[in-house]
């Protein structure tokens, strides 16, 4: 008997027959964003046998010499120029000199190429450079890194004409225009293929003679520089009633730019977005007439807005979020870590009281991930990768990450983050963490759809594959691909299964690691884990089929298992590209401990809510026989936590050139009160030995000099000023006119 043909007939037959009525099919929403972009190391975990070796050898993401100069230059010169309580407060917008500023050093421009007038920046650049500003003022990133994320500039790179891209480039890139993108819709958000917002192709007099173009009507929300734009990049369903074009009526969602000057265009009014002056507001358009070559790509790429658009996302979600997540972590590790420091309460630091300290440690902790994590997703899009499903991460988890620290920092500043005037450097980007969390695609639909749902279908070895056969119209050929790919796809399985069972029950001893160092048993506590979230997955997409995409707890938990080896990757990436420091050990072993538990959490709880229940302790059995980790030890995160409270070469690369350095700024005065009482505490604490109390007595009687006298007073004067909060007379107020 032939036994290929005989298990064809018995099992491949009735399971493709049976996976044909139970898996929906991919509506063209779904084929067009799962096609955009392309996977990376997300790939390579759902193996459940990642390669490390492959990883190490991604090029660290390094700045050119130009790039660094800007750096140095330009971007130092503007974060001088931010005071982010005068644009809040005062003027409700960037002060025109700083607008100025911008177009004049082509800020707008940094993704444009230097053949059309931009700065050619590579997305590390871009990165390094909207993290910089945003630590100063958030106003400002946002309105550097709108233009050079999703939006014209972007669009036209991708998929403009010659034509298209020779007139709208330069003048993107110096400033002339300035761009702004309309996609969400009242009665459409996330939902965006259920946008109202409609073109209809049609023909026209203008200026005396008959044009074909596009009627538009729309309404969007939400549309960042749009109350300034000159050029919307409008996103619309298409309709060709006429068929004028030639083919079917309904073209589908397609790109176009409109200028803002356009009769029947409505701009100018403005949304105040958490207390946040950043330009945003809504637009109208009623009976806009432009021509057909408004279409970004020109009538060919009519109705394949869609695809354009998750093309573009795939990198851009990568980039502006991530980096502003970054500096806000890191930002809110090192202010707190000065304040902690600096502030007394009992006559000791509050910094040395272990339920701060624990706030402290993970701070440290985070501060390091997400920058980790933001280097690794820009090494891999320098390289020219634009991995859809790692961009998804990065937006949830940096975002949720930095949600995580700015609380963090407020716990511990306590009423002197709580106070809003000129001294509160907390207060605008507490505000602003909803923001973060809703645009670019809302945080929940990301984690509960995008992550696993897209990144099963995209990632996974095999599952792509067996979609396709099934919904092949050659019905025999879509069956004999099923039968080919489901049984290699079984066998991968199986091997997966006994490398899970033999990984969980030793502990992952055996397993390989890239060095024998001191983190090489990070490696296998990874592998272990990636070999058991493979074989999960695979269990829970078989047992639910289709249902697993409305069982958005599960699936949540399984991205969130996925994002939690990809941050946790990035962490051990980061140690060996940093030159494998040694007293950035404890940081490593914080996150890697407190990643650990998170995904034996997330496992319990997938294992716990499967439906069925034999299978699910079957999997317990086989991949969490018992719960090894517990998280960070309280040694451990004191450890982290004295990081940030004493000046240190580990604490530089933590805080990864965030110091203000110069300046008077309440963060720059922080600085320096952290520096002076650093530099007296070895004289306090001989005096507290030898018990005097009060400096001032031990200055009186000759104990100290004249010189240490001053320098304990500079401090204890430095302290006052950092502690104070504002205060302000009735009336003072100066409300912002947005």
């Amino acid at each position: 008997m032939d036994f290929n043909a005989w298990r064809r007939r018995r099992i491949s037959e009735p399971a493709f027959r049976w996976a044909r009525k139970a898996m929906p099919g991919l509506s063209d929403t779904e084929r067009e964003a799962i096609d955009a972009g392309d996977v990376w190391w997300d790939a390579d975990l759902f193996t459940g046998d990642p390669d490390w070796n492959k990883l190490l050898s991604v090029p660290r993401a390094t700045l050119t010499e130009a790039e660094q100069q800007f750096l140095d230059g330009p971007v130092t010169q503007l974060c001088a120029m931010l005071d982010e309580w005068d644009i809040t407060w005062r003027r409700g917008d960037l002060p025109e000199a700083v607008w100025r500023f911008l177009r004049e050093h082509r800020f707008f421009g940094m993704i444009i190429p230097t053949s059309y007038g931009g700065l050619g920046f590579s997305p590390y650049a871009h990165s390094e450079i909207v993290r910089r500003i945003s630590a100063y003022s958030v106003t400002a990133g946002v309105t550097v890194m709108v233009p050079n994320s999703l939006g014209p500039g972007e669009l036209l790179l991708q998929f403009g004409t010659p034509e298209q891209r020779d007139y709208w480039l330069p003048r993107l890139a110096d400033g002339t225009e300035i761009p702004c993108f309309g996609l969400t819709s009242p009665e459409a958000g996330s939902d965006a293929a259920s946008m109202t917002d409609t073109g209809v192709v049609c023909r026209q007099v203008v200026d005396g003679q008959q044009v074909l173009g596009i009627r538009l009507n729309w309404r969007k929300r939400y549309i960042t520089l749009g109350p300034i734009a000159t050029v919307l990049g409008l996103a619309f369903k298409l309709q060709d009633p006429d068929g004028l074009l030639g083919g079917k009526t309904d073209i589908g969602i397609s790109v176009a730019l409109v200028p803002t000057n356009s009769a029947g265009v409505t701009i100018g009014r403005r949304h105040l977005p958490s207390m946040q002056v950043f330009q945003n507001g809504p637009t109208e358009g009623k009976d806009v007439f432009v021509p057909l070559d408004a279409l970004i790509g020109g009538p060919g790429k009519a109705g394949h807005g869609w695809q354009m658009l998750m093309s573009a996302l795939a990198a851009g979600r990568g980039i502006s979020l991530p980096s502003l997540s970054a500096a806000a972590a890191v930002y809110s590790a090192h202010v707190t870590g000065m304040y902690a420091r600096v502030r007394q309460q009992f006559g000791i630091a509050v910094g040395r009281f272990e339920g701060v300290q624990e706030k402290l440690g993970r701070l440290a902790g985070n501060a390091y991930m997400v920058e980790a994590a933001r280097r690794l997703t820009c090494a891999a899009l320098n390289q020219g990768h634009k991995p859809a499903v790692v961009s998804a991460i990065m937006k949830y988890h940096a975002t949720e990450r930095m949600r995580e620290s700015v609380n963090d920092a407020m716990d511990v500043h306590a009423g002197k983050a709580v106070i809003d005037g000129p001294s509160n450097y907390l207060g605008s980007l507490y505000r602003a963490l909803p923001i973060a969390i809703t645009v670019e695609g809302a945080n929940i639909l990301t984690r509960c759809l995008i992550i696993f749902g897209q990144g099963a279908i995209r990632a996974h070895p095999y599952l792509m594959r067996e979609i396709l056969a099934l919904g092949d119209k050659d019905e025999a050929r879509g069956l004999q691909t099923f039968h080919d790919v489901f049984w290699t796809h079984l066998t991968h399985s199986v091997k997966n299964g006994f490398r899970a069972w033999g990984r969980a029950w030793t502990g992952g001893l055996l397993t390989r690691a890239p060095s024998s160092g001191p983190i090489a048993r990070q490696y296998r506590r990874l592998s272990r884990y990636a070999s058991a979230f493979a074989l999960v997955a695979d269990v829970a997409m078989g047992v639910l089929g289709g249902a697993l995409k409305r069982r958005e707890m599960l699936s949540g938990r399984l991205g969130d298992i996925l994002a939690e080896l990809y941050l946790l990757s990035a962490v051990l990436k980061r140690w060996e590209d940093d030159g494998r420091c040694q007293a950035d050990l404890p940081l490593v072993q914080w996150c890697m401990d407190d990643g650990c538990a998170r995904l034996e959490t997330r496992f319990d709880q997938v294992l716990a809510n499967l439906p069925q229940r034999p299978l699910a302790w079957a999997l317990r059995a086989i991949v969490l026989p018992v719960r090894l980790n517990r998280g960070p030890s309280d040694a451990l995160t004191r450890e982290c936590a004295e990081l940030l409270l004493s000046p240190s070469p580990t604490r530089a690369r933590v805080v990864a050139d965030l110091q203000r350095g110069r300046g008077d700024d309440a963060v720059a005065q922080l600085e320096r009160a952290f520096a002076l009482v650093h530099a007296v505490q070895p004289l306090l604490d001989r005096l507290k030995r030898e018990g005097v109390r009060d400096w001032r007595l031990a200055h009186q009687a000759g104990a100290i000099t004249d010189e240490q006298a001053r320098e304990i007073e500079a401090a204890q004067d430095a302290v006052s000023q950092v502690v104070a909060v504002d205060d302000f007379m009735p009336g003072e107020f100066a409300r912002p006119s947005v």
